[in-house]
């Protein structure tokens, strides 16, 4: 289907009112582009729950200049125009929001939103210094813009959607936000748009990242007598382990608060992330807690 583009706020906002006054739903699905067969999905499962009530679709297309710490990796940061509007008319979306930098940030700007807490200071808070601000900022942006009734992120970016749900309750935005699972290849390694960066025989040392999560899903979920900080140092040694792999953290947190495993968890969230030459890849998994009281130094 021919997919709408627009370049400026107001465009966009003009054409989604006649929706709006007849209260049919609008659905936004941020991307920076480079899309994938992950992002197909989230569009797709937001065109099949607007339809019901003859709602819209938006998928927004920038790549957002301060979530960046470092210049050249938004330099490297891939960028595909025509399959990306290719990818969202059949994933079903209806307009296309690809603003420039100047339209979403111009000359004077100076109002962030940003969120404190251990739990965005930790993992890529840690290791991207002023990350989440960037991406609070620009998801606030785009949900006054086309104030949708839900927006769809993927899990794959664990911390990011705990961050943003938080900023939506916490700014009371009426907004549904859904997180989506993981979409990924057929040896597990989860679709990114980074994944085009790696040359082969990084593409292929990648897969340690999954092989880790599920060492360590299964001592979570297994081993009784196990402790997180023994699943934790299962998941680092794996990456380790891979000569072309640099280890940039392996965590497992209480998936609905992202603070340590207490005796209360009842879902841990597994998270890694790695550096493969230059490309800094993430992945996460959920698991069970099974462990015994006692049997964790967290509890």
């Amino acid at each position: 289907m021919a997919v709408r583009v627009f370049h400026r706020v107001r465009g966009l906002r003009e054409a989604l009112a006649p929706a709006r006054a007849m209260g049919r739903p609008i659905g936004l699905v941020p991307t920076m582009g480079a899309l994938h067969r992950g992002h197909g999905s989230l569009i797709s499962c937001s065109a099949e729950d607007q339809r019901p009530e003859r709602g819209l679709t938006v998928v927004s297309i920038f790549v957002n200049p301060i979530q960046f710490d470092d210049r050249s990796d938004l330099d490297a940061y891939p960028q595909t125009p025509d399959s990306d509007l290719r990818l969202c008319g059949e994933a079903g979306a209806d307009f296309v929001f690809a603003p420039s930098a100047r339209e979403m940030y111009p000359d004077g700007f100076s109002t962030f939103v940003d969120a404190e807490g251990e739990c965005l200071t930790k993992m890529c808070g840690a290791a991207r210094p002023g990350h989440f601000r960037g991406v609070l900022t620009v998801v606030s942006k785009l949900f006054h813009i086309a104030q949708p009734t839900r927006a769809y992120f993927g899990e794959k970016d664990a911390q990011q959607l705990f961050a943003i749900k938080k900023m939506a309750r916490d700014l009371d935005m009426d907004i549904q936000v859904i997180g989506r699972p993981t979409v990924r290849e057929a040896d597990g390694l989860a679709l990114s748009s980074r994944n085009s960066r790696l040359s082969a025989r990084e593409r292929a040392a990648a897969r340690c990242l999954v092989r880790a999560l599920g060492e360590g899903r299964a001592i979570i979920e297994g081993n009784q007598e196990a402790s997180a900080d023994s699943a934790k140092k299962s998941m680092a040694a794996a990456i380790e382990a891979e000569a072309l792999a640099r280890l940039d953290y392996a965590e497992i947190l209480d998936a609905d608060t992202f603070g340590d495993v207490t005796r209360d968890t009842r879902k841990a969230l597994l998270a890694v992330a790695a550096y493969f030459g230059e490309t800094r890849l993430i992945d996460n998994m959920s698991a069970d807690v099974c462990f015994r009281e006692g049997s964790d130094g967290s509890r």
